[in-house]
């Protein structure tokens, strides 16, 4: 058997694992704290050595901007050239893509158990795929199938403007702007960003906010202990719900809308009752075109790890 490393590293630890290179699974997945090592490939050597494996391939995807051979995480010191760590651990190939990159390359490789359908009809097969996801920051990344490959359209999407769409949206934009200027999605649709849709409310009413945390919100929200809280996270998934179909409406995604991101299975009971669904869908003249478009939530628990293996496959010439 063939295996490949891959690798999904964070701010906060760096996940590691095997890839069945012939079929894509992966296998022996372990988590490394990032601060225990002073850099990343301190840290394949140690996994490597654990798994007593030497392997000729690799990828790895991270969370900061690719675009040369020098890498410098965004939140964390790691810093690394491509072409020197490569060397170091003598592989043949040795890919590294950004984090939403390999989120968005999973998709091909997820089955119905992976996902979970939030409305729409069918995905159409080979049709472009948009997938976003609220965590720390707001990703988003789109996917198209070009002769027989599947190509990730990465960006920084979640950096256009919060775009209201209701009175009420119109105030909390007009609380942030005076705050902060330019408003951006990712300033509402975000761990943060829970925290500035609270804090807008709370203003709106001419009372003092108190100085939460984003697990402070949805924990007083789902406990129903704070109204306040509760119309944040009610708003939060009426506001996924617009961003999403616009991003269903910019490539035409009928092969799909998926959320990934780490803050919207905390709450998936009132997610699931939320007027995620309903905003989706409302693009006036447009609400036909987007009504069939499915949503899916990824449920798998690797997608970074099961992305950086199917991008490292067909670098290899496989088809998924």
């Amino acid at each position: 058997m063939i295996y490949a490393l891959v690798g999904d590293v964070g701010g906060t630890n760096a996940r590691l694992a095997l890839c069945t290179v012939a079929t894509g699974e992966i296998i022996q997945a372990k988590t490394y704290a990032a601060l225990e090592f002073e850099s990343l490939e301190a840290a394949i050597r140690e996994y490597l050595k654990e798994q007593e494996v030497r392997v000729q391939d690799a990828c790895i995807a991270i969370a900061c901007p690719v675009s040369e051979d020098w890498v410098a995480m965004t939140n964390h010191s790691w810093a690394f050239s491509i072409k020197v760590m490569k060397a170091n651990l003598g592989l043949k190939h040795l890919e590294v893509i950004n984090d939403f990159t390999a989120v968005s390359m999973a998709i091909p490789m997820l089955s119905q158990d992976d996902v979970l359908q939030f409305g729409g009809g069918s995905a159409q097969k080979d049709k472009p795929i948009a997938v976003y996801g609220a965590g720390t920051g707001l990703g988003v990344a789109h996917l198209v199938h070009v002769s027989q490959r599947w190509v990730s359209l990465p960006g920084e999407g979640g950096h256009v403007d919060f775009a209201p769409n209701s009175e009420e949206e119109d105030l909390i934009l007009a609380v942030l702007r005076a705050e902060m200027g330019h408003v951006s999605a990712e300033r509402v649709l975000s761990g943060p960003g829970l925290v500035n849709l609270y804090r807008a409310i709370v203003k709106l009413d001419n009372r003092l906010p108190e100085p939460l945390e984003p697990q402070d919100v949805t924990t007083r929200a789902l406990a129903n202990s704070c109204i306040d809280c509760r119309r944040v996270l009610a708003l939060f998934c009426v506001i996924m719900g617009r961003f999403g179909g616009n991003l269903a409406l910019n490539l035409g995604a009928f092969g799909g809308v998926y959320i990934a991101g780490g803050i919207v299975p905390r709450f998936m009971a009132f997610f699931k009752t939320s007027g995620f669904r309903a905003a989706f869908e409302d693009k006036g003249r447009f609400k036909d075109y987007v009504h069939d478009i499915p949503v899916f939530m990824i449920t798998h628990s690797q997608p970074g790890l099961l992305g950086a293996g199917a991008h490292l496959r067909q670098a290899l010439g496989m088809h998924l």
